[in-house]
């Protein structure tokens, strides 16, 4: 079976009627962070609102001031939006492509850490790199998430399409496979969020289960211009065509 390792996004969609579900990882793994946020979203301390959330003004903040263990739940994997989530296009794929992923995409949260596509969570802001009460997120869970991880990948085949920032919450130890983007010669940045999102949205799409296919999927504006091995690290290098 092929799982995808996925970035979550800044921006999230408010609401939300899944049921609570246990998360992926051990019970209870994530209480001590998770108790932590609510106490600052739910205190009265501005300032430490503002600074958790990298906002501005404390208007901005209240979409985020919920309970979240008593709050509207929603798949990861359509919580998020933003550049990679709007190529993603999670609300109008078919049924089979969504279910798709929320089974096969683990998605690396600020708050949440590990999740499957399919785990239900609130709507929550946690500006990447900050700490919450002085728990340090991508610490926090690759300290408690990296063996469980690698007993779930232990038989499965990898493709990470996570950015760069995320390496931080898991080390992948065994063989798998990522993607980088060019354009004119050039390796893209901002871009490669986008098509993060559509080579993940065209995987789910033809239902891809291995590796070995998707390295026949064909993906419209992308050609291989070549593939490099090093350790247990394949990258596999496209040309972004018009």
């Amino acid at each position: 079976m092929l799982k995808i390792l996925f970035s979550p996004s800044e921006g999230k969609y408010s609401g939300g009627k899944d049921i609570p579900q246990e998360l992926f990882g051990a019970k209870n793994a994530r209480k001590e962070i998770l108790t932590a946020y609510r106490e600052i979203v739910l205190s009265e301390d501005e300032e430490a609102i503002k600074k958790l959330f990298g906002l501005k003004k404390f208007s901005e903040c209240a979409p985020y001031r919920v309970d979240i263990f008593n709050a509207p739940l929603m798949y990861a994997i359509e919580r998020y939006k933003g550049v990679a989530y709007d190529y993603l296009k999670y609300q109008e794929q078919e049924s089979t492509t969504q279910a798709y992923l929320r089974e096969h995409t683990i998605i690396f949260s600020n708050l949440y850490g590990p999740l499957r596509g399919g785990d239900a969570i609130a709507n929550y802001k946690v500006k990447q790199g900050n700490s919450i009460r002085g728990i340090v997120p991508e610490k926090f869970y690759k300290d408690r998430f990296s063996y469980q991880l690698d007993l779930y990948l232990q038989d499965k085949e990898i493709l990470d399409l996570r950015a760069g920032y995320y390496d931080k919450f898991y080390k992948v130890t065994k063989p798998y496979t990522t993607l980088k983007f060019l354009k004119n010669g050039k390796t893209v940045s901002h871009w490669a969020k986008a098509y993060r999102g559509i080579v993940l949205r065209e995987i789910a799409k033809a239902g891809i289960d291995s590796l070995d296919a998707f390295n026949t999927l064909e993906i419209e504006g992308l050609n291989v211009h070549e593939i490099k091995k090093t350790k247990n690290k394949t990258e596999i290098v496209y040309n972004i065509v018009e």
